[in-house]
């Protein structure tokens, strides 16, 4: 189950998380991302030609971190690991609610391959000032 303060956190406003993954090559990446939750999960969504999802499968380990906009000492961070991919219709319904959460429009940028939903289970959460 995901800390109801780190869901409310992900889940509403515009807080931003940075998804931290290692590449196959080894190299660990980082990446500034709209963030969302549900009760048991840290959630981003991406493309599936872009090199963050191509370094994911089921349990590949993830660390997200979540920061309030207005006093970004206020954060949350999540080690974990990916326990669901959700692709198709209900992904683009997602980048949809996540641009209009974010920007007040729906998602403009064109999608050069297919939008999925990336779920991060919690090996270990903790939060700092919320």
């Amino acid at each position: 189950m995901l800390d109801p303060k780190i869901r409310d956190l992900a889940s509403t406003g515009q807080n931003f998380g940075t998804v931290a993954l290692t590449l196959p090559n080894g190299q660990i990446a980082s990446h500034v991302m709209w963030v969302d939750a549900d009760d048991d999960h840290i959630i981003f969504n991406t493309e599936v030609h872009r090199a963050k999802f191509r370094a994911l499968s089921d349990g590949t380990q993830v660390t997200v971190t979540v920061w309030k906009a207005e006093s970004p000492y206020a954060y949350a961070e999540v080690r974990g690991h990916v326990a669901e991919i959700v692709r198709g219709d209900e992904a683009r319904a997602h980048i949809d609610a996540l641009a209009a959460r974010y920007t007040g429009t729906e998602y403009t940028n064109p999608i050069e391959s297919e939008r999925v939903i990336v779920k991060i289970a919690p090996d270990r959460q903790r939060t700092s000032n919320l």
